[in-house]
This record gives structure tokens, C-alpha cells and sequence, in this order.
């Protein structure tokens, strides 16, 4: 179900709206928009007495959403949704006409790795640095991930650098963690429909970067960024990460048609990391053109400054005299779409 405000409708009559419906037993979610205000309801089982809500003041009418995903769909919001993410060197905006470019290692490996990387990348004008804790691996004899350690390290390389920090967190204990040490909170493929998880990041104060299932269907995809929002984090990002198929040539296959799928479908903002999308370096600067000429609202490249002792996936890590190159090359292509890099 969702209620459309009148443009000029004050804060008193969606908020009486609001209060009526949680009366019933119901969640509200008013969600702003550039000319008015929507308002989702969530927890129905059934149907909604529309007569009661249409007669509030500032009610312009009531739709019955038939998505099952309510709160992402464009019924609810028209226009795309802007998330902002704050950092030391000023707000960093990822939507609308603002690409986000996010870059770092795989994993946080030592103090001096993180500082290097940071270092070299800082020329680039790229603001988010992304690196994991928590490395949930197929093998349980792979590198496992540093922990509280790493985002202690992740944290003295945003203090000294001014990057916002992006990483995952893996169970609600860490995402704690994160929480506290980090900017973005990233919920990785395998735990896309961890929905104790994904309450969790619904209830966190930080914007969470949300990776699709690597066998996932665009619903589910979508189901689960309302999972999210249905606690009340509206600051949601997707993120395309590749999916499993036959292809025995790549990783995985870079679904670069789900971008604008989404994009219809959705309010929410999506980006693309082409390098476990394809898990080869040399595939990584192609793709990231691609997925900015297709829409995408940022890219999520793994740089490592010597890939070859990496700990964890090496093999699809670009150096970052490679990142800079990819810099100039998908800011020429934003400039084509009216866009521009963060």
C-alpha cells in the first residue's frame, strides 16, 4: 500500500498519516521526494481501509502496491535516490548524476599494505577505500580476514588519508564493529539473503552497500534491499558482483543488464565491481567502461600495489597506476552522460 502526499502537505499531516497507520498495527515509511511526500505501509497481511486514510488532509490518493517489494519499487519514489556518505574530506554522493568510485584491496592485510595502497591511490581523486576485516572464503583454510585488527587498520588509513571506508561485515557481531569503525557497511553475495543480517543493517545508522547473490534473480535481489529498508535504513546501495553460468572464461558473468533493470524497476542506486565479476585483471578497465556507459552509479575495483603476494584475490587486483588510467577513462564517458565522478 502506499499514500500519496499533496505537494504542499506539512509535516503535521504526514505525520498524523503515519501515526493513524502504525495505529492499525502497521509500519510507516515516509519517504521524500522532489515534489511530494509517499508513504509506504509494510506488515499488512491484507488489505487497508482505504476510505480512513484518503479522508486525512494532504492525502491526494491511496495505490495498492502489487510488487512484493514495496519500499525499493519506483511506486513509492519517481526519481533515483541519493545516498550520501560522509567522510573527513567532505560528503561523498552516490545516485542521480554523482558516479561513486570505490577502490582498495580485497583484504586488509598489514598497516604498511593498507597505508601504501592508500597512499598511491590518493593522486587519484578517488574518495571511498574500500578493504575487508572479514573475508567469509569458500575454503576454511583461506585467509579469514584480520577482524577487529583490520578495521583498526582501516580506521588509521581514514584518519591519515581522508577516504571514507567501506567494508563487510559478515554476522551481527561484526556488522557492530563495522558500524563503529567504518562509513559503509557492505552485506557480501554469499550473505545477500542473511535476513537476520540484513535486519540488522536496517537498523544501523550508516548507509549499507548491498551485493547480489551470486545466483540471485533481480526479485530476489530486490527483496532483499527491502528487507533493509523495512527496518527503517533508507540509505541503501546495490551492488552488481557478477553471477554464476556456464562461462568458464571469467569468474563469474557480469550481469551488466541488470543496471538498468534495476533502474526501472528501483529507486535505489546500483553500482558494479567488475573484478569479481570477472576475476581477471585484464578484464577490469573494459568492464568498468561498460558499466558506466550502461548506467551504473559507481564501480567497486580491487587495487592491490603487488597482486602477485596478495592474500586474497590477487589475480583480479589492478595496480594503482592501473586505477588511474581508469579513472581518465570513465570520466570521459560520465562526461558523455552528463555524469560525474565523485
Amino acid at each position: 500500500m502506499l499514500v500519496v502526499m499533496q505537494s504542499n502537505a506539512t509535516e503535521e499531516q504526514v505525520r498524523a498519516v503515519c501515526e493513524r497507520i502504525e495505529s492499525l498495527g502497521l509500519k510507516a515509511h515516509a519517504i521524500p521526494g522532489t515534489g511530494r511526500t509517499a508513504i509506504g505501509i509494510t506488515g499488512n497481511s491484507g488489505a487497508v481501509d482505504l476510505g480512513t486514510l484518503e479522508s486525512f488532509p494532504g492525502v491526494i490518493e491511496c495505490i495498492p502496491v502489487t510488487k512484493p517489494y514495496k519500499l525499493v519499487s519506483r511506486d513509492v519514489k519517481k526519481e533515483d535516490s541519493v545516498i550520501k556518505i560522509s567522510t573527513p574530506s567532505g560528503d561523498v554522493f552516490v545516485g542521480g548524476q554523482h558516479i561513486a568510485m570505490v577502490a582498495g584491496p580485497c583484504a586488509v592485510e598489514t598497516e604498511e599494505q593498507c597505508f601504501t595502497i592508500a597512499e598511491q591511490l590518493q593522486s587519484t581523486g578517488v574518495k571511498l577505500f574500500r578493504g575487508g576485516a572479514y573475508k567469509p572464503r569458500t575454503s576454511p583454510y583461506s585467509f579469514q580476514g584480520l577482524g577487529l585488527s583490520g578495521l583498526k587498520i582501516l580506521s588509521m588509513v581514514r584518519k591519515k588519508y581522508g577516504f571514507g571506508i567501506v567494508t563487510e561485515a559478515i554476522d551481527n557481531e561484526s556488522l557492530d564493529l563495522v558500524e563503529e569503525y567504518a562509513d559503509v557497511i557492505q552485506i557480501g553475495a554469499r550473505n545477500m539473503q542473511n535476513f537476520s543480517l540484513l535486519k540488522r543493517a536496517g537498523r544501523a545508522k550508516l548507509p549499507v552497500l548491498l551485493k547480489r547473490g551470486m545466483s540471485a534473480t533481480l526479485d530476489e535481489f530486490l527483496m532483499a534491499a527491502e528487507y533493509i529498508l523495512s527496518e527503517g535504513n533508507y540509505n541503501v546501495m546495490l551492488c552488481e558482483r557478477g553471477v554464476r553460468t556456464f562461462s568458464d572464461f571469467s569468474r563469474n558473468t557480469l550481469d551488466l543488464a541488470v543496471v538498468p533493470a534495476v533502474k526501472k524497476r528501483s529507486h535505489l542506486p546500483i553500482l558494479v565491481d567488475p573484478s569479481h565479476g570477472t576475476g581477471k585483471r585484464h578484464k577490469v578497465l573494459p568492464l568498468s567502461r561498460a558499466a558506466i556507459a550502461v548506467g551504473a552509479d559507481g564501480l567497486l575495483v580491487e587495487v592491490h600495489h603487488q597482486p602477485e603476494k596478495a592474500l586474497s584475490d590477487g589475480i583480479q587486483s589492478i595496480l594503482p597506476s592501473e586505477y588511474a588510467e581508469l579513472m581518465r577513462e570513465v570520466q570521459q564517458i560520465a562526461q558523455v552522460l552528463r555524469r560525474h565522478l565523485n
